[in-house]
């Protein structure tokens, strides 16, 4: 009998160590293996390492389940208070490595705390959005003695003397993000740089800082990444005082500075050796001066200049130089024409991706050098450049069969270019929004030969139809995002065949007139991953909305506007708990009760987009107590008719 069970479940007979082994290469497929046998449900339980929780509800279940944790991941689950954040700090005390609060809204200093002091092997942790924090959950953070990695993006709040905290108490730190927290000064950044010697990689975007926050920051000998994006405080001089740690800087983005020129960047660079990565978008004309120092530049390997005056002098030398280059982006570039985009393409075979968005002035001459010179190119980014003829396109898809990501918008590109785009096998994204010379033709030939593909955008393609949907449907079982708005020919057919497609994730039908409540239940049904999803004006009604409810738990963001539901299809929604996202602009037949009762039951709603015409018909102690569940309320003005034969009447009143 013994012997007969090992043959029905040979793989009972595998060790622990190769079991893990295999549960390392199955990511997301953990939960159908652990389902198999109780064996392999308690030996993947003590495998998993990593820890997304989904709504406060499953955190106890979860916390006795998985022991092992190393990393917690709150950001499908933004209610996630000090409460919360306790439990799981007890749970995994003596593991936990890195924490993702970056999505939550509700902890406090007290919670964190708690989580620093409970778990002294803490190294990474995310409070990215956490704008009401203050000083207090700063210093609470100061206490993590082996934090390496912060994350403090839009912490508005925070000040100084918080950070001056965090400085103090956080000596091991080796990356630091600030972005966006406005009340940190050159004293704060000063402080940072002084006491953390270790730090590797800073990002002090949007900060009120000058030279005098940057010249300790230069002092750090182990600098490899700066970034310093819109810092109106930086300017000519200040890049002069970091010319002194130039040597060490392999990744520099000063994009968005407005105060910096050609000749402050060029005094920088000069000796900046090492430099791997240079981002100047959008900060000046390129001049000759700066086109010069590209010559001393022969690591470099991704250059960012979107926004700016592109010279022919600069273009030529980078063509001349940097013979490293993998990545060059010029979007909405001025000056770009086909004599410098051709001579950088002839220098730079090595190029694997390149972004030449709204260069309006080449022509199929430089596709014709690029695809002929340039064969390896993975990403290639060309939305509206308009005098680009269709020809090009069918060089691209013969000549550069290693593309992944495509983006094609609003281009002359017609069936026969997706025909030998087609045969780039590889692709995974591509856009062809606003692309009107495509047809379902076109289309079929992607879905028969592209089978990689994950993301398509066809954003107002309108001579698509049913035929070309269920095309992609058929030959592309790994799609994850698809946009067909404002495609006024597609149906329910359309949505019945991408129903197959178990992984999409983000479905995008706004504007589609044809499309009913019978089509958005097969994709409930079949798409259980479905995540985003956008029906404004479709006629969908209340069987939809149930159907959703119904089958597609994984909800995250819907928008229903101008659809011609009732208090009936809404409430429904309350029951989708990861909910956090939810629009509802010129909904006619909706009531003030159903709409503050739908809203009531999302308890996990963090964004909230309505009417205008609602505010002064809802209870403002309504609106109190959502806000103060987390939730941000967007109001806009539409005109709509507002039906109010049931007004809400109750505790809010």
């Amino acid at each position: 009998m013994q012997r007969l069970q090992l043959i029905n479940n040979p793989m009972e007979s595998l060790t622990e160590e190769i079991i893990f082994s295999i549960l390392d290469h199955l990511d997301s497929d953990t939960k159908s293996f652990s389902a198999t046998s109780k064996s392999f449900h308690s030996l993947e339980s003590r495998h998993r390492k990593t820890l997304k929780l989904l709504h406060p509800d499953s955190i106890p279940a979860a916390l006795r389940r998985y022991r092992h944790i190393r990393r917690l991941d709150f950001t499908n689950c933004p209610k996630a208070d000090d409460g919360v954040i306790s439990a799981a700090a007890e749970a995994y005390s003596g593991t936990l490595r890195s924490v993702d609060l970056s999505r939550s809204r509700l902890f406090t200093h007290a919670g964190l705390s708690g989580l620093v002091l409970t778990c002294g092997g803490l190294v990474e942790l995310d409070l990215s959005n956490a704008t009401e924090l203050r000083d207090a959950a700063a210093a609470a953070v100061a206490e993590a003695r082996n934090l390496e990695k912060l994350w403090m993006g839009r912490c508005r709040l925070v000040s100084d003397i918080g950070i001056g905290c965090i400085a103090v108490g956080c000596k091991k730190l080796k990356l630091v993000c600030l972005r966006w927290c406005v009340r940190i000064t050159d004293l704060g950044v000063g402080l940072l740089a002084t006491k953390c010697t270790l730090l590797r990689a800073l990002d002090l975007s949007y900060l009120p800082i000058t030279d005098k926050g940057l010249s300790p920051v230069l002092q750090l000998k182990n600098l490899k990444e700066l970034t310093l994006v819109g810092c109106p405080g930086i300017d000519d001089d200040s890049l002069k005082h970091l010319k002194q740690a130039s040597k060490s800087l392999e990744v520099l983005d000063v994009s968005y500075c407005s105060n910096v020129s050609c000749t402050g960047l060029a005094s920088l660079i000069n000796d900046a050796d090492s430099l791997h990565h240079l981002n100047i978008a959008y900060c000046f004309t390129v001049t000759s001066v700066l086109s010069k120092c590209f010559y001393k530049l022969s690591e470099l390997q991704t250059i960012k200049l979107d926004g700016c005056f592109i010279s022919f002098a600069l273009m030529k030398s980078i063509a001349d130089c940097c013979a490293s280059l993998k990545e060059l982006s010029l979007f909405k570039c001025n000056g770009v024409g086909d004599e410098g985009l051709s001579c950088i393409a002839r220098k730079h075979r090595l190029l694997r991706k390149l972004d030449i968005t709204c260069c309006q002035e080449i022509t199929e001459a430089s596709i014709d050098t690029i695809t002929n010179s340039c064969p390896h190119l993975t990403s290639l980014k060309m939305e509206n450049c308009s005098m680009v003829s269709k020809e090009a396109f069918v060089l691209i898809g013969t000549r550069c069969q290693s593309l992944e990501d495509a983006d094609f918008t609003e281009t002359e590109i017609n069936d026969e270019g997706l025909e030998a785009i087609s045969r780039c096998s590889k692709l995974k994204n591509l856009k062809l929004g606003l692309c009107l010379n495509i047809t379902d033709r076109g289309l079929s030939y992607v879905g028969s030969r592209c089978q990689n593909l994950t993301h398509l955008d066809l954003y107002r393609c309108m001579e698509i139809t049913d035929i070309g949907i269920s095309a992609i449907a058929i030959g592309c079982p790994l799609l994850e995002m698809i946009d067909m708005a404002y495609c006024d020919k597609i149906g329910d057919t359309s949505l019945t065949a991408l129903a197959r497609c178990i992984q999409l994730k983000k479905l995008e039908i706004r504007g589609c007139p044809c499309l009913s409540s019978l089509g958005l239940s097969a994709v409930s049904m079949g798409c259980k991953q479905l995540a985003v999803l956008d029906i404004k004006k479709c006629y969908i009604t209340d069987d939809g909305l149930i159907s959703l409810a119904q089958n597609t738990q994984s909800l995250k963001q819907i928008n229903i506007s101008y659809c011609p539901v009732t208090d009936v299809g809404l409430v429904a929604l309350a029951s989708i708990r990861r909910l956090q996202n939810l629009t509802v602009l010129n909904a006619i037949q909706l009531t003030v009760d159903g709409l503050v009762a739908a809203i009531l039951g999302c308890k996990g709603l963090m964004k909230l987009k309505l009417d205008t015409m609602y505010k002064s018909r809802i209870p403002e102690g309504f609106l109190s107590e959502i806000e103060g569940r987390g939730c941000n309320i967007q109001w806009r003005n539409k005109a709509a008719v507002l039906r109010t034969d049931h007004l809400f009447h109750g505790k809010f009143d």
